[in-house]
């Protein structure tokens, strides 16, 4: 008898567990959200409470939302245009620096040519 209100115990106990456990899963990525001062993080948290009527079928999804997100750098895509502006800029720079300087060579090695032809023709 004490066996049978133990085993109804036990069961009683993991169906509980097992039932706070999916709530406490079902609310990470509403936490990494949070976390992370996200700033939809109200629909992150609404989208893990359906995610439980779906069997937790788009919880991956909410879980990739709520990561995309850092406050340092938002979403991480303007840094990489900022960024690209920047080099292409440098890059400008870069080919015009190298174009003065062919032109500084071929003039130096025009005047070079120069002088030799003068030396030449004085012998």
């Amino acid at each position: 008898m004490f066996l049978d209100y133990f085993a109804l115990g036990v069961l009683f106990f993991v169906a509980i567990f097992i039932f706070y456990g999916i709530i406490v899963i079902h609310d990470i990525p509403y936490e990494i959200a949070k976390k992370r001062n996200h700033p939809q993080q109200d629909a992150l948290h609404v989208a893990g409470w359906i995610s439980l009527f779906t069997l937790h079928a788009i919880w991956p999804f909410l879980w990739i939302w709520a990561t995309l997100y850092r406050e340092d750098r938002g979403w991480g895509f303007d840094d990489v245009a900022k960024r690209e502006i920047e080099l292409e800029d440098d890059v400008k720079k870069l080919n015009q620096t190298v174009v003065e300087l062919q032109q500084q060579v071929a003039a130096l090695s025009a005047g070079t040519q120069a002088s030799d032809a003068d030396k030449s023709g004085e012998k």
